[in-house]
């Protein structure tokens, strides 16, 4: 089955709690544009024309997890290279991972997510800095960060166009829990 990185499940904050993730994005985020704030649960993922065919086994998965509160209080890095991710920490890991699982699960051919030696680790990037900076930069945003808590009460599959200015879109919107 084919897979893009035109599109992506994710887990979108709701846009009352983005100010201050934009803030540190507009600021380190060369892609803050493109991407709304998001926690990545599958990407690359399968094309738009394939979406029929799993939103049924998606939606049975986000049927069995019920919502759940999210709170991003701590800043960490991923280095790789000369270079550093920034993100947030998304509390309680457990809970986003056990989200991700239920819909790998329903779509086992999109495991990128999970091919890391650690395997899937939940964050919320919000830039990229030079790896011999990343300390004090981080230090310096954590010191400033007031925690954000939000309920994840459903997840978001996303599409761009395949142009270098393409930005990212919600297309379809799975609730999480059973919801009747």
């Amino acid at each position: 089955m084919a897979k893009t990185v035109q599109t992506a499940l994710v887990l979108v904050p709701p846009r009352e709690v983005w100010p201050p993730i934009q803030a540190i994005r507009a600021e380190y985020d060369r892609n803050v544009r493109r991407w709304m704030p998001h926690i990545t649960l599958l990407y690359p993922f399968r094309p738009r024309t394939e979406w029929d065919a799993v939103l049924g086994p998606l939606s049975e998965a986000c049927a069995q997890v019920e919502p759940f509160a999210i709170t991003l209080a701590t800043l960490d890095c991923f280095r790789h290279g000369k270079n550093a991710t920034l993100w947030l920490a998304p509390e309680p890991e457990a809970q986003v991972i056990a989200l991700q699982t239920a819909l790998w699960r329903a779509v086992p051919d999109c495991d990128d997510t999970r091919r890391y030696s650690g395997g899937f680790k939940p964050h919320l990037s919000v830039g990229r800095t030079a790896g011999a900076c990343a300390d004090s930069l981080l230090a310096a945003l954590q010191e400033g960060w007031e925690p954000v808590t939000f309920v994840a009460a459903e997840v978001q599959l996303i599409w761009r166009e395949d142009t270098p200015d393409g930005v990212f879109r919600i297309g379809e919107r799975l609730a999480l829990g059973r919801t009747g």
